[in-house]
């Protein structure tokens, strides 16, 4: 089931349990869909255009927790983590750190980086490798770790 269709089923539950957060998280989704079939791109939307576009989402979600709890807006925040919540249900499942960490071992063997200046040539092969399971912040943070940076 395409992440329209998927969209429009999980619309209807929300509108008849009278979940308002979520259906207005939904339609949040929808309307990027929406954006991307009428931006000209000429061609029908792919699970990666999917991946990217919830990935996009859901880490807008996260910067604005990230502002409204510095700013002491912890009602707001509450609310952008449940939406958080609610787009992450339709992204693949997240590895852990230590996932992240073996993949992240068998990429720089791979790759040959030895040192904190191989940071870069490691996040290219990963960001391909792990694009959508997991957060791009979580692998440079373990990359650099792994490199001595």
């Amino acid at each position: 089931m395409s992440l329209s269709e998927t969209l429009a089923t999980e619309m209807k539950t929300a509108m008849l349990a009278g979940n308002k957060l979520r259906l207005d998280t939904l339609r949040s989704i929808r309307a990027l869909v929406l954006e991307f079939e009428k931006s000209g791109a000429g061609r029908t939307m792919t699970p990666d255009d999917e991946i990217r576009m919830l990935t996009t989402a859901a880490k807008k979600r996260r910067d604005a927790i990230d502002a409204y709890t510095a700013a002491g807006r912890a009602e707001a925040a509450d609310r952008e983590s449940q939406e958080l919540a609610i787009i992450k249900e339709f992204l693949p499942q997240q590895l852990s750190d230590d996932e992240v960490r073996t993949e992240l071992q068998a990429i720089i063997a791979a790759t040959g980086a030895a040192s904190a200046s191989d940071v870069g040539k490691v996040m290219g092969a990963a960001m391909k490798t792990l694009k959508g399971k997991a957060d791009g912040s979580a692998i440079q943070r373990i990359a650099k770790e792994l490199l001595g940076g």
